[in-house]
């Protein structure tokens, strides 16, 4: 798996694997891509983890509200996904936040 973080408010666009743009006819289903309940905080601004799978080179992701859009750039581009170990390493230096939706599965 590979991961990244995402300002909240900015979604995925198109994604690139190591044959070219991700061609859902070609691959017969969407990207594997998920965000995760896990966030950082860095000035104010929250930052998702996202995972996703393996054959995925290159994220594209744009602002998702009109605001946003006129506040910064109109799209960036992901090249360089972190692995696991970067993304405990980041968090680890970070102020992070967890959303627990089951308090259940972290007591037990």
């Amino acid at each position: 798996m590979k991961y990244f973080f995402l300002s909240e408010g900015w979604a995925v666009a198109r994604v690139w694997a190591s044959d070219g743009l991700w061609q859902i006819t070609a691959w017969r289903r969407q990207p594997d891509i998920q965000r995760m309940n896990i966030c950082l905080v860095e000035q104010n601004e929250l930052l998702w983890l996202y995972r996703v799978e393996e054959a995925v080179l290159t994220v594209e992701v744009k602002p998702t509200t009109p605001e946003i859009a006129s506040q910064t750039i109109g799209q960036v581009v992901l090249k360089r996904l972190m692995s696991a170990e970067q993304v405990i390493e980041r968090l680890g230096t970070a102020e992070t936040k967890c959303q627990l939706q089951n308090i259940q599965l972290v007591v037990q």
